[in-house]
């Protein structure tokens, strides 16, 4: 057996060992603080003080209290204040970047598990410190390329290396308060580093271990961590070890550990002191990444936005000039409509495509920037009929944030129909729900040129299934109009835009059959839209809750207004009554149901999968749920400080087959719903409770929600470990991978089966792997592979790629897949951040404030980045109310300058600025005025000045100014 090949099976052991995590619990536990509550405070607080300096800056009061009490509700409806306040206060968007960061956390304990530099194990100090400071630039580097969710996902697996540090190592024993600064500071050195043939432990006294750190250590202030094995004992002579169950090397001696994990830790006693350091820490690493990435970015980093992205793929050939002119009329509307008020779309997303090419992706949150790039749209070109329909979605799939809705546009079937199961997979992943806006005419029109341009184009039934079938999956539609109906249906694009749109409920027959849908409006709903899609034929009733019934021949009647175009047919509720109403629809053919509405009460969900063991924990599952096993849902409400949940329930998609959950509450707004034997099929998930926010409509207070994606089982179960999540640019990560079949959610090992492998990757980057691998009967039911990916030399760092391996059974009737997101991270040499230099102040302001008007003071700095740093990126004012004039030039030994002019009215006293480099190094100047009467005699003043020499560099002459007080200050890395 080769090494490869023993390497995984070997992994597998070890990950399937009950007990193993050995950190701060990744996401639940009765009694100790987790990864997950570390996270979740560190963030709320950071982005609370985020907000508080805006709202000062604005002159705004800001009157929440920032401590770990708070929760996102109060986060973001305090941070709503300052200036995005709409009627509706979604922290929907908010949930999800939180929850993205603390279960790529909890990962680390998954597929790094026996990493020892990642949980600061072994004395692996400088490797720790080296995976933050890396994870940190990947994290500059994402964001500033707007690639906020995968700057999320690096940015939580850092955190829980810089977390695990508080509990695995000896700096609370040590006496200190504050967070270890030097860990996210490359620059500085990290001393009193125990040495490896220094002693720092001995044995524990009995199941006392809190005095197990030699004193010498402690009087010295030497720094160590506990040493850690599942395999061998061996570790240097006396030095501590982690301690735990599964530590063997906590039972040489000396024996014991000192972790400070859970409260049943060896040093547990100190378990709560390390969780608020590791809060505190994660904070200063945030606080970092703000000033790099200002404070706008910071924000759309944490998610604190309550309007979702305006996402457009879009078929830019000959004949779709009216679909590019429609789609360029909407996002203008909402773009004008909604400028300047808080409401604008969190970003925007667009995706051209024809045939051949796909692309380029346009993503940005400026609206002017995506008009622009929208209105260089033509429609040019095409050849054969088909696009590259599935292509460009993938993009967009990949790039715009989970749970978005993306509007395609196209009259022509797709001939990259091959990756319509990485699409689904990437759905199913994502959660976003994708409608087709469809304008090609009846099957058997052949393209043509006319006087007046191209000609609407063909789609026979299979290519519009494909379409449906994306549809049906997401949650979202497949709307077929004639291109001059095209104006009547994008009003879904505008319905889709206002901010906390809620899914009712959503149900489809295929096939059709009459049938009735029941679903509940509560007092939080507003705005209630129900879309039905069929064809023509399709008729159907609306009943309320009183009893009042509207029919489809009434297209404006007692109930709603009615609009139909094409296969679809828009019901504006023009009452809200609360209680139970009814759908009813006739049709012998597909069709679909959909009720939407505003509200602030909603929810996420993820898949995730259990540790066994006293010690196990939850980590996030990739993939669909295995056919007839256990599936355990995480799930988190919003608007929870007035909502009761009551039932989550599985429905499959005929309404037949029902799964109720258990429910287990996690405290706050998140729950754990475990369901046992889950049938094979496709379900949608359904979430119910009472709701006490509004008491002024009394005929009930039941609520209902829906995902949208459905869930769908498989009994193939297909995982994958990669060793890294970055990529360097030119170089090739292998990905192992292992497939089997499972009965009951078990692994069988009774037959022989081949597998079909297909790996897709969103950048087009060179990858191989095998096109199909085979389990063998008695050998354990798995079979494993690599895949291989290559990220170009000219990769911008930053990048962020998703690989999906899928596997199909040989019947292909059974597909599950992985999917795997990288982020591409060039080696940062410029480790240190600007030096900022005080050339020269002016002006002193009299204290009296009713004269500071009357005069100004003015001060010239300069940043500097060195020879061979990459240069200051910007220059921003963090705190003052003045202007800034900035000029560039080369100094004498060669390096950058930036100076610096700051010129403000006596009424603004302090100024703070900050200066960020090409990969976000941070430097800041603190410049205070003197005021003039406190002065009894003003000492001789010499101006300090910047000349030019005659190859035009600057050459300074600083001159102390003794009356002017100065501060520098540099933060971290």
């Amino acid at each position: 057996m080769t090494a490869r090949q023993t390497v995984m099976p070997l992994v597998v052991l070890i990950l399937s060992l009950p007990g193993l995590v050995h950190s701060f619990k990744p996401l639940f536990s009765s009694d100790s603080i987790t990864h997950r509550y570390i996270t979740r405070i560190a963030i709320l607080r950071k982005t609370a003080e985020v907000c508080r300096d805006i709202a000062a800056s604005n002159g705004l009061d800001f009157t929440l209290t920032i401590d770990n009490s708070l929760s996102v509700g109060k986060v973001q409806r305090a941070c709503s204040s300052i200036g995005t306040f709409t009627s509706f206060v979604s922290t929907i968007k908010f949930e999800i970047a939180i929850a993205t960061m603390y279960l790529s956390n909890a990962v680390v304990d998954q597929i790094f598990v026996l990493s020892a530099a990642r949980h600061f194990d072994d004395e692996t100090f400088h490797r720790g410190r080296d995976i933050i400071t890396e994870g940190v630039s990947a994290v500059k580097a994402s964001v500033k390329l707007e690639h906020f969710y995968r700057g999320r996902w690096t940015l939580g697996q850092i955190c829980h290396t810089l977390q695990d540090f508080y509990s695995h190592s000896n700096w609370v024993e040590l006496g200190y308060k504050t967070p270890y600064s030097a860990l996210i500071r490359p620059e500085q050195p990290l001393e009193n580093l125990a040495g490896r043939n220094t002693p720092t432990c001995r044995s524990c006294a009995g199941e006392n271990c809190i005095n197990n750190i030699l004193p010498d250590v402690l009087n010295r202030g030497l720094l160590t961590s506990g040493y850690f094995s599942i395999f061998f004992s061996a570790k240097p002579t006396g030095k501590c070890s982690h301690g735990g169950f599964f530590d063997r090397t906590s039972r040489k001696d000396p024996v014991g550990g000192i972790s400070k994990d859970t409260l049943d830790s060896s040093h547990g006693i100190f378990h709560h002191e390390a969780a608020d350091l590791a809060i505190h820490a994660t904070m200063e690493l945030l606080e970092d990444i703000r000033l790099a990435a200002g404070e706008k970015n910071f924000l759309r980093l944490m998610g604190l936005s309550q309007f979702p992205v305006l996402c457009f793929v879009i078929d830019t050939t000959g004949s779709m000039r009216n679909e590019i002119d429609e789609a360029k009329r909407v996002s203008l509307e909402i773009i004008d409509r909604k400028r300047g008020t808080g409401q604008e779309p969190s970003g925007y997303v667009l995706v051209p495509f024809n045939d051949p090419d796909y692309g380029p992706l346009v993503m940005t949150a400026n609206a002017d920037v995506f008009i622009e790039r929208i209105n260089c749209l033509s429609a040019s070109g095409g050849g054969d009929i088909p696009e590259m329909v599935l292509s460009g979605l993938q993009l967009a799939l990949t790039a715009a944030p989970p749970f978005s809705e993306i509007f395609v546009f196209t009259d022509a079937p797709a001939k990259d129909g091959d990756l319509k199961n990485t699409i689904i997979a990437l759905i199913e992943s994502t959660k976003s729900q994708v409608t087709f806006m469809l304008t090609g005419s009846a099957a058997g029109r052949r393209r043509r040129r006319a006087s007046q341009g191209m000609v609407p184009r063909s789609m026979s039934q299979s290519a519009v299934q494909l379409y449906q079938d994306l549809a049906h999956a997401s949650g979202g539609q497949a709307i077929q109009v004639t291109k001059s109906e095209l104006s009547l249906v994008t009003s879904v694009i505008v319905d889709s835009s206002a901010s906390a749109v809620v899914t009712v409920f959503q149900a489809s027959r295929n096939p059709g059959r009459p049938d009735s849908f029941n679903f509940t409006v509560d007092g939080s709903l507003q705005n209630i839209t129900a879309y039905i899609t069929g064809d023509s034929a399709l008729t159907f009733s609306l009943t309320s809750s009183t009893g009042v019934t509207q029919t489809s021949s009434q297209s404006s009647g007692p109930l709603a207004s009615v609009t139909t175009a094409g296969n679809m047919h828009r019901l504006s509720l023009n009452t809200d009554q609360t209680g139970l109403w009814q759908l009813s629809v006739s049709s012998n053919n597909p069709y679909s149901v959909k009720v939407t509405g505003q509200s602030s009460v909603n929810f996420i969900y993820n898949l995730v999968e259990e540790s066994d063991g006293a010690h196990g924990d939850f980590s996030l599952k990739e993939g669909r749920p295995l056919s007839g096993g256990n599936t355990s849902i995480l799930i988190t409400v919003t608007a929870s400080d007035t909502v009761k949940v009551t039932e989550v329930t599985l429905f499959d998609n005929s309404g037949a087959t029902e799964v109720k959950g258990s429910l287990q509450s996690l405290g706050s707004s998140d729950f754990l719903v475990t369901f046992s034997g889950i049938p094979a099929g496709e379900f949608v998930l359904i979430l119910k409770g009472e709701d006490s926010s509004s008491t002024s409509r009394s005929t009930s207070s039941s609520f209902q929600r829906q995902a949208s994606t459905r869930i769908k089982t498989s009994s193939i179960s297909v995982t994958a470990q990669a060793n890294n999540t970055n990529i360097e640019p030119g170089t090739t990560i292998s990905i192992p991978f292992t497939v089997a079949t499972t009965t009951d959610g078990v692994i069988t090992d009774s037959a022989t089966e081949t597998f079909t492998v297909r790996v897709s990757n969103d950048r087009s980057y060179t990858s191989t792997s095998p096109s199909s691998v085979t389990t063998v009967a008695g050998s354990g039911g798995k079979a494993n592979g690599t895949v291989t990916l290559t990220a170009p030399s000219s990769a911008a760092s930053g990048t962020d790629v998703t690989l999906t391996i899928e596997a199909e059974n040989s019947a292909a009737t059974e597909i599950n897949y992985v999917v795997l997101r990288f982020s591409v991270t060039a080696k940062v040499k410029d480790v240190n951040h600007p030096v900022c230099h005080i050339v020269s102040t002016s002006t002193t302001c009299a204290s009296s404030t009713s004269l500071c008007a009357s005069s100004q003071w003015e001060f010239i700095a300069y940043f500097t980045d060195g020879i061979n740093g990459t240069g200051i990126d910007r220059v921003t004012i963090r705190q003052g109310n003045g202007t800034l004039n900035i000029t560039t030039a080369n100094g004498a030994g060669g390096d950058n300058i930036t100076v610096v002019t700051y010129t403000a009215s006596c009424c603004s006293q302090i100024v703070e600025l900050t200066a960020v480099d090409g990969v976000g190094n941070v430097g800041t100047c603190v410049q205070q005025a003197r005021l003039l009467d406190t002065v009894t005699k003003p000492p001789p003043v010499t101006s300090s000045v910047v000349k030019t020499t005659s190859t035009g560099e600057y050459t300074l002459y600083i001159s102390i100014i003794l009356w002017i007080s100065v501060v520098f200050s540099v933060p971290w890395k």
